[in-house]
């Protein structure tokens, strides 16, 4: 079983820069495509890779863990190093997490860092209770298409992996303690109206990064899925200039 669209994205551009894309926990890379077909029309390599467990069934997520999505994305961002002069990073919810990562173990190889309303934290009072709920129950209903504009689809799951999430949530403490580490420009976007990740999220990073260089953009027409909701050209040209300015 796969979801229509869900398969990964490359392009190799002419420009001299790479970009690496991530999508978000229980997601696809549907959620990303138009975002990397825009950049890959400015002339640069593009990958976007579909993280294991993804764009197939929540159970097959459930036997994956933070450190198999994250090798993936390793993976791709190694092709774009082999043969970019420079290359950002981007990612959108638990993508933000995981790219931001990757910008803490290659902080000399990355120019800079993308982010659409990053996951570092989520206010859910029943995580407290996730190390024992996912030992007993698979899953819960889902949290996907948080989409404000009518008819998009982002290529996800209708339920939430528990085992998964968990592994996430460990993710997420690893990067908020070395969010001191993170010292290259950051364009960030996040919408006030984001029903999946609080913008406190958002204010925890801004709060720990070393960063000088931070543009912090607010979506006030999308919920969580920005990059296919209607804020997405502001998203798409501000990207590009962000680009062309801290690889200039």
């Amino acid at each position: 079983m796969s979801i229509p669209g869900a398969t990964p994205f490359l392009h190799d551009g002419d420009s001299g820069v790479g970009v690496l894309l991530s999508h978000g926990f229980t997601g696809s890379t549907v959620s990303m495509k138009p975002w990397a077909e825009d950049l890959a029309e400015a002339g640069h390599s593009v990958v976007l890779p579909l993280l294991p467990g993804h764009g197939t069934t929540w159970q097959e997520l459930n036997r994956t863990t933070w450190q198999d999505w994250y090798a993936e994305l390793s993976r791709g961002f190694a092709r774009l190093t082999d043969h970019c002069e420079k290359v950002v990073v981007g990612g959108l919810s638990m993508g933000g997490s995981l790219v931001t990562r990757l910008a803490q173990d290659h902080p000399d190889r990355i120019s800079g860092l993308v982010l659409v309303n990053p996951a570092y934290k989520v206010e859910d009072p029943r995580l407290k209770a996730l190390p024992l709920l996912q030992r007993f129950l698979p899953s819960l209903p889902g949290i996907g298409n948080d989409i404000k504009k009518p008819g998009q689809d982002e290529g996800c799951y209708d339920r939430i992996p528990l085992k998964a999430l968990y592994s996430q949530t460990k993710l997420w403490a690893e990067t908020v303690e070395r969010l001191p580490e993170i010292t290259m420009p950051v364009l960030l976007f996040r919408s006030p109206e984001d029903h999946i990740v609080p913008t406190s999220s958002s204010d925890l990073f801004l709060s720990r990064i070393s960063s000088t260089d931070v543009h912090d953009e607010l979506l006030l027409n999308s919920y969580h899925v920005a990059t296919i909701d209607n804020d997405a050209p502001t998203i798409f040209s501000m990207t590009r200039a962000f680009i062309d300015r801290v690889t200039a």
